[in-house]
């Protein structure tokens, strides 16, 4: 089978498609033919060598498709099934094999590629305002990168609760995307020559000098600063990414003369713990997405060969919604 190959961590470029051996799965997993593979900013982390991975490997964790075989214990899927899966390595690939606790059913209601578009990127939204820090009505949430996939579906799960959600964007194009999910207001950050200091002054000025209770930042290094002195009286940041680089080390004395500030640095396997936790979240989303209450934007999808452009589309700030990649 063809595969996406990192052989030395580096630029995009030293990505490569491969032939490789198909998978033997073992009795407990399910060979799955890949129908579409999502690209997130972990596979730019781990490509890089921000996050360690050992090399030779293929990148990717998320994809959707369809059971072609199944191991001699598997009594909880069969050829045929349409499954999706969000933390299995290895999935820009034509084929993978997945375990029970990261195979999840498709409805038939669910597109694939909106399957595929869904999983991580909705499970972070999910997690994220359901748990984290769980929005009630009538709070106001601070969401970076508004136009991303995760800014999307995180805004409109929070708007669902009742929460108003101020994001950021970066040109009329994804202003209107943003607003589209449900954001009550939306800030240009392109404008800003010192995000540290007109972020926050931004915000107060939408929240009668109150700030907000929340900011869900998955930017990372840019942002930190602006979103820290973006929040209210014991307010909450959620710092689940780092697309603009990792924060570097604070005195956390700062929380307190911010007023009695929390930061939390979750991550998403470890709100997927248990059989009823993920049976949860993905039926929430499905449910969701087939009652048609959940826009889920493929912003663009390339072939597998071309994975190297699509990094470059993602770390460049070109893509909107959710990138994927057709075997």
């Amino acid at each position: 089978m063809k595969a996406i190959v990192v052989t030395e961590t580096g630029d995009p470029q030293v990505m490569s498609l491969t032939d490789v051996p198909d998978p033997r799965i073992g009795p407990a997993q399910v060979l799955v033919d890949v129908a579409a593979c999502g690209v997130n900013y972990i596979d730019t982390y781990q490509r890089s060598g921000t996050y360690t991975v050992q090399t030779p490997f293929t990148p990717g964790l998320e994809g959707a498709g369809v059971v072609a075989a199944v191991g001699a214990d598997v009594d909880w899927a069969a050829p045929g099934d349409r499954v999706a899966w969000c933390s299995t390595a290895g999935s820009y690939a034509e084929r993978v094999t997945l375990s029970r606790e990261d195979c999840y059913r498709v409805p038939e209601a669910v597109d694939l590629d909106v399957a595929a578009a869904l999983m991580l990127q909705g499970l972070t939204a999910h997690y994220l305002s359901a748990s984290s820090f769980p929005l009630h009505p009538g709070q106001t949430a601070l969401v970076h990168a508004g136009a991303g996939g995760v800014g999307l579906l995180l805004t409109q799960l929070a708007v669902a609760r009742g929460a108003r959600v101020i994001t950021t964007v970066s040109s009329d194009e994804k202003e209107q995307l943003s607003r589209a999910a449900g954001a009550a207001d939306v800030i240009r950050y392109e404008r800003f020559r010192d995000m540290a200091s007109e972020l926050p002054r931004a915000v107060r000025e939408l929240t009668d000098g109150v700030g907000v209770e929340v900011v869900y930042d998955g930017v990372g290094a840019s942002t930190f600063d602006g979103s820290l002195d973006s929040l209210a009286v014991r307010g909450t940041m959620v710092l689940f990414g780092g697309a603009s680089g990792q924060v570097p080390d604070f005195n956390l004395q700062r929380l307190n003369r911010g007023g009695s500030l929390s930061i939390t640095r979750p991550s998403m396997g470890h709100f997927l713990r248990t059989d009823e936790e993920r049976a949860w979240r993905a039926g929430d989303l499905f449910s969701a997405v087939a009652a048609g209450e959940l826009d889920v934007r493929i912003g663009a999808t390339f072939p597998l060969a071309e994975a190297v452009a699509a990094h470059e589309a993602l770390q460049g700030r070109r893509t909107t919604g959710k990138v994927l990649l057709h075997p």
